[in-house]
């Protein structure tokens, strides 16, 4: 009996660090709840685009414009988090996040919501947001100890995945019953407790006393990518994936045309993958046994471009959200990894500039993907375009694993974990 219980000790995820660091634990715990909140939005911007509009090629767009913005507050806030106490720029980046989301939440309020406040806000949310994630990431590892990485990492990718699957299935049955304004203010107060975890922080200034914020410190972030295989693996390959294998700007359309399920049905193609992750995210106790990290990217890349592209195919809803899962669970094994394989290669004073870089990737390639879907679908059908995307992700993993050996043959240092 003892011998069973060791082994789903082992197959679970690891909540170690959340037992061992009382910090960790509330920066985690009030991310959960602003994440919850923040997935509501998510889903409430496009289906207010949709209905608007009726065109999956504006839906795509608000992402895309969302993407500079984005760009330019990720990088600039990982140079601000190397140079200034990262506990209070968190502290800024949630209040200017929560009154993004109040102004959506007036405007859906009216009779006859104005569309431009849906592209203006959403790209003002997305600077912010860019320059909340590097501090956050950078804070988070500076919480815990080394050999608690990858059950850490592993525990901040729980955080998407609970979050991508309550929130957009929550988000659709409160949208069909309340509407979007009730979902943007739910936002709004999830943001509470973001600030609450954050002020109980201690001091969280970069090691040495940070560098000076400005763009000859972004260079250096960018310049210490040079000749590290393995840390451009963890950027490009996610690229690949996002930008190729994202068919969510499709998802109104799929799922008010294709399966006619209306607001609901919408809410669950979105919080599919996210179920899947949730269940890859809890049986991760085995990740910190995982030595070939780069080539385990590599795989989980290529599982989720099939499991895309089969969903393309699908023509019935539960088989669709079945293959989004599993997409979804490939996905969290790869951000763990990814995070990882960043982290111990990048020291704690440029950790802010290198995880700017890494949060533009993972949030910019999204809003490609959005763009790409949309204007694939715009031209050959909503299937053509998934289809294609997933294939091509599974030849750009292919691609991208004889273009940087030295990222498919990375290993873990033999004292991680």
């Amino acid at each position: 009996m003892q011998r069973r219980a060791n082994s789903v000790g082992r197959i679970l995820v690891d909540l170690g660090p959340l037992r061992r660091f009382p910090s960790f634990r509330r920066l985690w715990t009030g991310q959960l709840v602003s994440q919850l909140g923040s997935q509501l939005t998510v889903v409430a911007i496009p289906y207010q685009v949709y209905r608007l509009t009726h065109s999956s090629f504006d839906v795509g767009l608000v992402s895309l414009v969302q993407l500079g913005p984005l760009l330019v507050g990720s990088l600039l806030g990982g140079s601000v988090a190397d140079a200034v106490d990262r506990r209070r720029l968190l502290l800024g980046t949630q209040l200017a996040l929560a009154a993004c989301s109040a102004g959506l939440a007036l405007n859906a309020a009216g009779g006859r919501p104005a569309l431009w406040p849906l592209f203006v806000l959403p790209a003002v949310s997305a600077a912010f947001a860019g320059m909340d994630m590097p501090a956050r990431a950078a804070a988070m590892v500076s919480l815990v100890g080394p050999e608690d990485l990858v059950a850490a990492n592993a525990l901040r990718q729980l955080i998407w995945q609970v979050a991508l699957v309550a929130g957009p299935a929550v988000a659709g049955l409160l949208i069909a019953r309340a509407g979007a304004a009730g979902v943007y203010w739910i936002d709004v107060a999830s943001f509470g407790a973001a600030l609450a975890a954050v002020l109980g922080l201690p001091a969280l200034r970069p090691s040495g006393g940070g560098t000076r914020a400005g763009l000859r410190s972004m260079v250096e972030g960018l310049r210490f990518l040079r000749g590290r295989q393995a840390l451009q693996g963890t950027l490009i390959v996610d690229l690949d994936a996002m930008i190729f294998g994202m068919p969510r700007a499709l998802f109104p359309a799929i799922g008010i045309n294709q399966f006619h399920g209306g607001a609901t049905a919408v809410g669950y193609l979105y919080a599919a993958p996210g179920a899947g992750a949730l269940l890859g995210g809890l049986f991760t106790g085995w990740a910190p046994r995982v030595r070939r990290q780069g080539l385990a990217v590599l795989v989980a890349v290529t599982v989720w471009g099939l499991a895309v592209a089969a969903f393309g195919l699908s023509p019935w809803l539960p088989l669709a959200l079945g293959l989004l899962a599993v997409a979804g669970a490939a996905d969290v094994v790869s951000a763990v990894f990814r995070g990882t394989i960043l982290q111990l290669g990048t020291p704690d004073r440029l950790r802010g500039r290198l995880w700017s870089i890494q949060t533009a990737v993972v949030t910019g390639g999204p809003r490609l993907g959005d763009a790409e879907a949309g204007i694939v679908a715009a031209l050959g059908g909503v299937t053509a375009s998934v289809v294609s995307g997933g294939l091509a992700c599974v030849a750009g993993a292919a691609f991208i694993g004889w273009l940087l050996p030295g990222f498919t043959r990375y290993r873990a240092p033999q004292n991680q974990g």
